[in-house]
Protein backbone atom coordinates (compact mmCIF):
# COMPACT_ATOMS: atom_id res chain seq x y z
CA UNK A 1 0.00 0.00 0.00
CA UNK A 2 1.39 3.34 -0.77
CA UNK A 3 1.64 6.05 1.58
CA UNK A 4 2.05 9.40 -0.49
CA UNK A 5 -1.63 9.61 -1.29
CA UNK A 6 -2.35 9.61 1.95
CA UNK A 7 0.22 11.85 3.64
CA UNK A 8 -0.93 14.68 0.86
CA UNK A 9 -4.19 14.07 2.15
CA UNK A 10 -3.21 14.55 5.78
CA UNK A 11 -1.17 17.86 4.66
CA UNK A 12 -3.58 18.89 2.84
CA UNK A 13 -6.23 19.09 5.56
CA UNK A 14 -4.17 20.57 8.27
CA UNK A 15 -2.63 23.56 5.78
CA UNK A 16 -6.87 23.84 5.37
CA UNK A 17 -7.21 23.99 9.21
CA UNK A 18 -4.46 25.89 9.68
CA UNK A 19 -5.87 29.02 7.38
CA UNK A 20 -9.01 28.65 8.40
CA UNK A 21 -8.14 29.38 11.58
CA UNK A 22 -6.23 32.26 11.22
CA UNK A 23 -8.30 33.96 8.87
CA UNK A 24 -10.60 36.65 10.57
CA UNK A 25 -13.39 38.38 7.77
CA UNK A 26 -12.19 42.21 7.79
CA UNK A 27 -15.88 42.85 8.91
CA UNK A 28 -14.91 41.20 12.17
CA UNK A 29 -11.03 42.52 12.81
CA UNK A 30 -11.01 45.87 14.30
CA UNK A 31 -7.47 47.13 16.58
CA UNK A 32 -8.14 48.54 19.69
CA UNK A 33 -5.33 50.65 21.59
CA UNK A 34 -6.38 52.20 24.57
CA UNK A 35 -4.79 54.83 26.35
CA UNK A 36 -5.81 55.81 30.30
CA UNK A 37 -4.76 59.43 31.03
CA UNK A 38 -5.26 61.16 33.99
CA UNK A 39 -6.47 64.58 32.41
CA UNK A 40 -9.67 65.27 31.42
CA UNK A 41 -9.85 65.83 27.17
CA UNK A 42 -11.34 70.07 26.64
CA UNK A 43 -14.44 70.57 25.57
CA UNK A 44 -15.02 69.36 21.95
CA UNK A 45 -14.46 71.81 19.15
CA UNK A 46 -17.55 73.48 17.03
CA UNK A 47 -16.61 72.13 13.41
CA UNK A 48 -18.79 73.85 10.61
CA UNK A 49 -19.88 70.41 8.97
CA UNK A 50 -19.31 70.59 5.21
CA UNK A 51 -21.48 70.04 2.73
CA UNK A 52 -22.78 66.07 2.64
CA UNK A 53 -20.94 63.91 -0.06
CA UNK A 54 -22.99 61.03 -2.14
CA UNK A 55 -21.05 57.80 -0.77
CA UNK A 56 -19.29 59.36 2.18
CA UNK A 57 -19.90 60.20 5.96
CA UNK A 58 -18.64 63.06 8.29
CA UNK A 59 -16.97 61.78 11.13
CA UNK A 60 -16.07 64.54 13.68
CA UNK A 61 -13.24 65.76 15.31
CA UNK A 62 -12.14 65.12 18.98
CA UNK A 63 -9.46 65.17 21.01
CA UNK A 64 -6.37 63.17 20.69
CA UNK A 65 -3.15 62.00 23.23
CA UNK A 66 0.08 62.95 22.22
CA UNK A 67 1.60 61.52 25.11
CA UNK A 68 1.74 64.74 26.42
CA UNK A 69 -1.07 66.99 25.62
CA UNK A 70 -4.29 66.81 24.39
CA UNK A 71 -4.63 68.05 20.73
CA UNK A 72 -7.69 68.56 18.18
CA UNK A 73 -7.73 65.95 15.46
CA UNK A 74 -10.42 68.00 12.43
CA UNK A 75 -13.01 66.27 11.31
CA UNK A 76 -12.30 64.16 7.86
CA UNK A 77 -14.53 62.41 4.79
CA UNK A 78 -14.63 58.56 5.42
CA UNK A 79 -16.18 56.71 2.59
CA UNK A 80 -19.89 54.89 3.52
CA UNK A 81 -20.33 50.95 4.41
CA UNK A 82 -23.55 50.38 3.29
CA UNK A 83 -25.14 48.15 6.45
CA UNK A 84 -23.15 49.52 8.95
CA UNK A 85 -23.18 52.33 11.35
CA UNK A 86 -20.03 54.82 12.31
CA UNK A 87 -19.65 55.19 15.69
CA UNK A 88 -17.27 58.43 16.57
CA UNK A 89 -14.00 58.42 18.61
CA UNK A 90 -15.28 59.49 22.00
CA UNK A 91 -13.37 58.99 25.57
CA UNK A 92 -14.66 57.37 29.05
CA UNK A 93 -14.01 58.33 32.54
CA UNK A 94 -13.48 55.49 34.14
CA UNK A 95 -11.19 53.77 38.01
CA UNK A 96 -7.82 54.10 35.81
CA UNK A 97 -9.06 57.90 34.12
CA UNK A 98 -9.67 58.80 30.74
CA UNK A 99 -9.62 56.04 28.38
CA UNK A 100 -10.12 56.94 24.35
CA UNK A 101 -11.79 54.94 22.28
CA UNK A 102 -11.72 55.50 18.33
CA UNK A 103 -13.86 55.39 15.94
CA UNK A 104 -15.48 52.23 14.47
CA UNK A 105 -18.10 50.53 12.07
CA UNK A 106 -20.89 48.95 13.71
CA UNK A 107 -24.05 47.36 12.63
Amino acid sequence: MNSLPLKLALLAGLGLTSAGALYTPPAVAQVSVGVGIGIAPPTPRYERVPPPRAGYIWAPGYWRWDGRRHVWAGGYWIRARPGYRYRPAYWVHGRGGWRFHQGYWGR
